[in-house]
Order: structure tokens, then sequence, then C-alpha cells
């Protein structure tokens, strides 16, 4: 829901650092893979309930992230970079609720099944609709310089680090966040589902 007022914000300084990169000769799958690298290490940050230096990493990887497409769109954005782009991200997304599990499995692991699930709604509903929208040429009017069609929703990628964030200050009420934000991102997989399915037909 965020996304497309984030992305106006942070796009000027990432461009400016990206160009900067592109000249010592950076590529995005480059910046993509540390970014992911980079975001790992918040899991054994968090499971040794560090949780000042997990919120570091996480915010590490997520500038990584904004990079690398910024560093695609100066060098020519690639199927195959796209490809890594999101699995990786997915991955990450996934990890750090894993790591709250792991870290206090009593009070967070149901919270964080939960909360992971509700990831695979929004993850399965948002590509399976790229690889449809791709196949017939649909185009997101919004999301223009993405690899992929972009279908937004309640909670996209900055709602998701937001609740991040809250996670590292507020590691004692984790349950709490992650069932309200799982809950968000049901609603966005059933609203996305339901576009998406009148949209193909």
């Amino acid at each position: 829901m965020l996304d497309r007022y984030s992305i106006k914000i942070i796009r000027s300084p990432l461009t400016s650092i990206a160009g900067r990169l592109a000249t010592y000769g950076v590529n995005a799958n480059q910046v993509t893979l540390l970014g992911f690298v980079l975001g790992c290490m918040a899991f054994p940050a968090l499971v040794w309930q560090n949780y000042w230096l997990a919120l570091v990493f996480i915010l590490l990887n997520r500038i990584a992230d904004g990079l690398d497409g910024a560093l695609a769109r100066i060098q020519g954005i690639t199927d195959a970079g796209g490809f890594l782009d999101i699995s990786l991200d997915f991955l990450f997304y996934s990890l750090i609720p894993f790591g709250f599990a792991v870290a206090v499995p009593e009070q967070n692991a149901l919270a964080a099944a939960f909360l992971i699930f509700s990831f695979i709604g929004t993850g399965s509903s948002f590509l399976a609709f790229a690889v449809m929208a791709n196949k017939r040429g649909i185009e997101n009017p919004v999301y223009k310089n993405k690899s992929l069609y972009y279908m937004s929703g309640l909670t996209e990628g900055t709602e998701t680090i937001a609740c991040f964030i809250l996670f590292c200050l507020l590691p004692n009420h984790f349950s709490t966040i992650a069932y309200l934000f799982g809950s968000a991102c049901w609603f966005t997989t059933f609203t996305r589902i339901y576009s998406g399915y009148q949209t193909l037909k």
C-alpha cells in the first residue's frame, strides 16, 4: 500500500549511490547476493536475542535491495536478475520470523508459523499473477521499472519492513504484532486472488 510513496522518497538517493557503484564495476546481482548474506546475519543475532544487531542487518539487507534495483535500471534490467532478487527476498522475509521462533520458541513459534503461512499467501498470489500478466503482456502503470508485474496490496515491502522493525524494537510483543500483520497479509492475499482472477477472466 505504501510502496508507491516510499519508492518516490528513496529513488533519488539510491540512484545517486548506484551510479557511483556502477563506476567501480559493481553489478546488481553482486549487490543482491551481498544483501542476502547481510540479511542472513540477522538470524544468529535473533537467536542470540541481540535485537538491535538484528535490526542493523535487516536494514542493511533492505538498503541493498533498493540499490540492486537502482543498479539494474542503470545497467539494464534482466530476467535472471529479477528472478534472483525476488527469490532471495522471499527467503529473507521468512527467515526473520523463523529467527524469532528459534529465539523464544515457547512464546513465538506459533505466531511465527502463522506469519510465515501468511507470507506463502501473499508471495504465491503475487508471483502467480506476475507469471500470467507477463504471458498476456499486462503492464502495471504504477511500477513500470520492475522486472515483473508488481501487484499491490494492503501489505507490501514497506509495511513488511516496518513490521520487522517493530519486532526488533518490541521483541516481547512479537506474537501480537505477528498475528496482526499476518491477518493483514491474508487480507492482501484474498484481495489479490479476487482481483487477479477477475483481471485474467
